[in-house]
């Protein structure tokens, strides 16, 4: 993938145009006219950048998921309460997961698997790996200061991380459901703290 990425002068300009764009108007509903009018810049200076929508899209996807990652990974905060810093990692995590464009992320690394097979990993790396670690490192710090009883903080860390995406993600990615309402996102918000420190809670 990154062989057929070229980066550049006007790179930058390119992805925050395709950045506005997509998230906006979705994969589908983007076009590469709009794309490149919004850059500033030529389609043909567009495609000597990024010479397919998958991959600018998936370049966009990178730096939207590293930018939410840091942004949630700011939200936790070692001296503060253990629920109260799982709750707002999970308002954040999940607002990303199950927007439009999370989900659109998450159909095009499936889909374009075979035929770009480090996609996944690189998108992997870019956000969800990031987010993972600094939460496996605040739970770590909490059993270290006796508020939970873990053994294994990376593995807990990936569970919550599943426990906010219960049901709701994959309704929205089967097309069962076509939105989700803030009350079902609370509701399933207060039910992965709540299980997670039933599981977790030292004492």
């Amino acid at each position: 993938m990154d062989q057929q990425v070229r980066r550049g002068r006007k790179f930058d300009q390119v992805l925050a145009g395709a950045r506005l764009v997509f998230l906006r108007d979705g994969f589908e509903g983007a076009s590469v006219d709009d794309i490149a009018r919004a850059a500033g810049v030529s389609k043909a200076t567009l495609y000597s950048y990024v010479p397919d929508k998958r991959l600018l899209f998936m370049e966009v996807a990178k730096a939207e998921c590293h930018r939410q990652a840091v942004e949630a990974g700011a939200l936790i905060d070692d001296s503060a309460p253990v629920e109260q810093v799982l709750h707002g990692a999970a308002e954040r995590i999940m607002a990303f997961v199950l927007s439009d464009f999370g989900l659109n992320v998450f159909r095009i690394c499936v889909a374009e698997r075979d035929r770009f097979p480090g996609l996944g990993e690189e998108f992997y790396r870019s956000g969800p790996s990031l987010i993972r670690a600094r939460l496996a490192a605040f739970l770590r710090n909490a059993a270290a200061r006796g508020v939970l009883a873990i053994d294994d903080p990376d593995l807990a860390a990936e569970q919550f991380l599943q426990l906010c995406k219960a049901d709701l993600h994959e309704r929205l990615i089967f097309g069962v459901a076509k939105t989700t309402s803030s009350e079902a996102r609370a509701r399933v918000v207060e039910a992965a703290v709540q299980m997670f420190m039933a599981r977790y809670r030292a004492g």
